[in-house]
């Protein structure tokens, strides 16, 4: 494949990325060298362990792994996994340790589970209490994937996870101990059931209460009907397209689905790759080892935010991968992703940005195709490193099985197999991302547009200002809303305030008003989730207003508008807007009692704001040690 030079716009945005993280990426650099150096030195991360602590190690294994770590010749890679049975999304994983384990030992080490990770799901939660740990999830789950390779056991890891906070929650864990080879292992969609573009008409009945809740429910279980990730492009399956482009999965292996031929032996594959890429495995193959810390870089942060835009992906991201990169010593902001999303064009059609759905979109030559096109504009980089090797352009190949089972790569689409799902970037959809940026007297915002008729871009009305979902619903429900234009505005949904829920439950009520011709749009400090459709939201407002933002000043009939097309966010009033003291305000005492929620003080009060990543965790600290120091003198 002869690639062009990089786009000015990507190559620019890369090299200001490289220069802002200059210190912090250093830091973290040094912190990886020094554990890669470690495990070179010792033959296996045991080695270093005393013999107590070794045999704790190893004391339930079979016989013949008991004897593997007694040794130090063979690499122990650890298996995270986010399995639990009442998730469709991770119930495969219900089988996957034994076939890992079996794979591993036949590359020629052995595997451990060293641990789960917690996996809730925003559907079950969505408009509930429960939805206001979702986002503070991300980070228990890095945490726990710490957690569980913490026993410095470990030479490789194997990650087990999918939706919305539990990737991003590995990544950011296995961040932490950048020194291993780590391999994604995906399980993939569910087949596809009732189309989204049914579903969503349903749910919008049910809001008008044309139908019941028998028929929603009817709806709803023909949709979301059997084992795997649901089949929108929310985050769930944006994390997976994003794992693919980082080069943590394997190429061609995000969107199979669990029972497809492919699953089982692209699992073993990814096993294997583990192995493969340890201190050990390398060393036979006369390589270098390939550490997460290092495959996750500047130039594959980018790659991902072309991505995600070039695909209409999840909002969730913009506050994601911000983490993610920084867990990497990497200072991505708001402003890369509004710089890329000016020249990257939308080339993807997927519910709730279209008809299709993540089977549809595979089928058309899915995320091989999308990086091949992005390829051959000169929008992605090529020159990264991935678990199969140097190269981006491995991964526009797909997986088949030969006739004797074997598993083999082939070159994957070079066209598309539907335009109306997927397109060429001479050909878009729209020529620039499903996502901008939004700022203005409100403070910052991000708003999806690639769901949004383009005239329905710009809003401007009077403000109706509510501190709870709820409230909105009562007021559509008494018929408080109707016949009128208006922005909804609710806040005190931030990370700060109440954990940021999204607040997706309200879409079908707004969509109804916006169907009878009334101009709408939300401006809120939570999230809309990688779900939110046809109605313009501006998401993700920042300062939040628990912490004193303008959000907290808006009062009703205050004029504001939301321009997605200028990336303006403002309010018009007959006074001093800046000189208001705050109304409303957040939960606080009892109120927080319930679900869980009374655990998560000490988040609420550590949480950094949305801009950031919505992360409790502090930015690396460019201070190199003093054995940080010594180790990087001697390599």
């Amino acid at each position: 494949m002869t690639l062009p030079a990089t786009h000015p716009v990507v190559a620019a945005v890369t090299e200001r990325l490289v220069e802002r993280s200059t210190a912090s990426r250093a830091a973290y650099l040094r912190r990886v060298r020094a554990g890669v150096a470690a495990g070179a030195a010792s033959g296996a991360a045991r080695a270093d362990l005393g013999c107590a602590n070794l045999a704790h190690g190893f004391a339930a294994a079979e016989p013949r792994e008991k004897s593997g770590l007694r040794g130090r010749t063979k690499p122990n890679v650890a298996v995270v996994t986010s399995y639990n049975d009442m998730l469709s999304a991770h119930q495969p994983y219900g089988t996957y340790p034994p076939v890992l384990k079996e794979a591993v030992i036949r590359a020629g080490g052995i595997a451990q589970v060293a641990g789960g990770v917690p996996a809730m799901c925003d559907g079950i939660t969505q408009g509930r209490d429960g939805m206001q740990l979702s986002l503070y999830s991300r980070d228990v789950i890095a945490m726990s994937t710490a957690i569980a390779l913490s026993h410095d056991m470990f030479d490789a890891a194997l990650m087990l996870g999918v939706c919305d906070k539990i990737t991003p929650g590995l990544l950011i864990g296995a961040l932490s101990f950048g020194h291993l080879p780590t391999v994604f292992v995906p399980a993939g969609p569910m087949t596809s059931g009732l189309p989204n573009k049914e579903k969503a008409a349903v749910r919008q009945r049910y809001a008008e209460g044309l139908v019941g809740r028998e028929e929603l429910l009817e709806a709803e279980s023909a949709s979301y009907h059997s084992r795997g990730t649901c089949t929108f492009y929310g985050t769930a399956n944006s994390n997976q397209l994003l794992m693919e482009v980082l080069g943590l999965h394997l190429p061609g292996s995000s969107f199979e689905n669990p029972d497809s031929p492919l699953r089982e032996p692209l699992t073993r594959a990814a096993a294997a790759r583990a192995v493969a890429l340890s201190v050990q495995g390398a060393a036979k193959q006369g390589a270098a080892p390939t550490p997460i810390g290092e495959l996750v870089d500047e130039k594959a942060v980018v790659n991902a935010c072309v991505a995600l835009l070039a695909s209409g992906g999840s909002t969730n991201h913009t506050m994601h991968l911000v983490a993610v990169a920084r867990a990497a010593g990497i200072a991505l902001t708001w402003d890369d992703f509004s710089d890329l999303s000016a020249v990257v064009p939308l080339l993807s059609r997927m519910y709730p940005n279209g008809s299709a759905d993540v089977n549809h979109f595979h089928a058309a030559g899915g995320i091989g195709f999308l990086v091949r096109t992005l390829l051959e504009a000169g929008l992605l980089h090529e020159d990264v490193e991935t678990v199969v090797g140097r190269g981006l352009a491995r991964y526009t190949c797909e997986p088949e099985l030969g006739a004797d089972g074997t598993l083999a790569w082939r070159e994957g689409a070079t066209a598309s197999l539907d335009t109306d799902v997927l397109r060429p970037v001479e050909a878009p959809f729209s020529p620039d991302g499903g996502l901008r940026m939004l700022r203005g007297p409100l403070g910052r915002a991000v708003v999806k547009v690639s769901a949004v008729a383009e005239e329905h871009r710009v809003v401007t009305a009077p403000a109706m200002v509510f501190d709870h979902q709820d409230d909105l619903l009562a007021a559509f429900d008494e018929g408080r809303l109707d016949g009128r234009d208006l922005v909804a505005v609710v806040r005190y949904q931030g990370p700060a305030s109440n954990g940021m829920p999204e607040l997706h439950k309200l879409t079908p009520a707004l969509g109804v008003l916006q169907d009878r011709g009334q101009r709408v749009a939300i401006v809120t400090d939570g999230r809309m989730s990688g779900a939110s459709g046809k109605v313009p939201a501006a998401i993700h407002v920042t300062p939040e207003a628990a912490l004193g933002g303008p959000l907290a000043r808006v009062r009703d009939g205050d004029l504001v508008t939301l321009d997605a097309d200028a990336g303006t966010l403002g309010v018009a009033t007959d006074d001093d807007f800046d000189a208001r003291e705050s109304t409303g305000r957040p939960p606080q005492g009892e109120e927080w009692a319930g679900t869980g929620r009374e655990l998560f003080a000490a988040f609420r009060a550590t949480v950094g704001p949305a801009d950031e990543g919505a992360s409790v965790f502090a930015a690396v600290d460019a201070t190199p040690t003093l054995q940080e120091v010594r180790v990087d003198q001697h390599v």
